[in-house]
């Protein structure tokens, strides 16, 4: 039993899904939860000013919900310049948004010096609650079934949290290399 006294179900316990619009709501709070903290801009080289590019700022539409998975969907097939293929899992309990993990299919010569194979974030209403170790923890059979013997995980040198995350799911530090830590992570037991 939760602390709520409902018992748990499958739509309560934290879990990999795919983007949805079922989430969409509580996804575009979270979206939101991060531009109030300054990502998206010109200085934010994550994924996440991409998807801002893409599909904008929310603005409460299901256009706006719309054109944010398809960009979801188009890094599988058709990543934009630069870009590899990779597939972004949305971390969900029920009906609400708690982060995201994106998993890169293969690198290439700029993933493999500093953005590894996968990257992820936790919504800031979300965050030390255990949801980004769990995330990684099961994003990594994942990369496994698509052949990823040892997943690269990076993490700025001064980002302690995730650096405790990815040291928690067997990260393994390689080196240090433009402020940012190098870390090779099994994906299988």
């Amino acid at each position: 039993m939760r602390e709520t006294g409902r018992p748990l179900t499958v739509d309560t316990v934290p879990a990999l899904t795919l983007p949805t619009a079922r989430v969409g709501p509580s996804y575009t709070e979270g979206v939101r939860e991060f531009l109030a903290e300054g990502r998206g801009g010109p200085d934010d080289h994550s994924l996440f000013r991409n998807l801002i590019r893409e599909a904008g700022r929310p603005d409460d539409t299901p256009a706006w919900l719309e054109r944010a998975l398809a960009f979801e969907r188009r890094l599988i097939t058709d990543p934009p310049a630069d870009f590899v293929p990779s597939t972004t899992y949305w971390w969900t309990e029920g009906d609400t948004y708690l982060g995201r993990i994106n998993l890169r299919h293969r690198l290439n010569e700029q993933l493999s010096d500093i953005g590894g194979h996968i990257g992820y974030d936790v919504r800031p209403t979300a965050r030390r609650r255990g949801h980004a170790t769990a995330m990684l923890a099961a994003v990594l059979p994942l990369a496994a079934d698509l052949g990823i013997d040892k997943a690269l995980i990076t993490c700025d040198t001064e980002n302690t949290a995730s650096r405790k995350v990815i040291e928690a799911n067997g990260g393994v530090l390689e080196d240090e290399r433009g402020g940012r830590l190098r870390f090779w992570v099994p994906t299988a037991p």
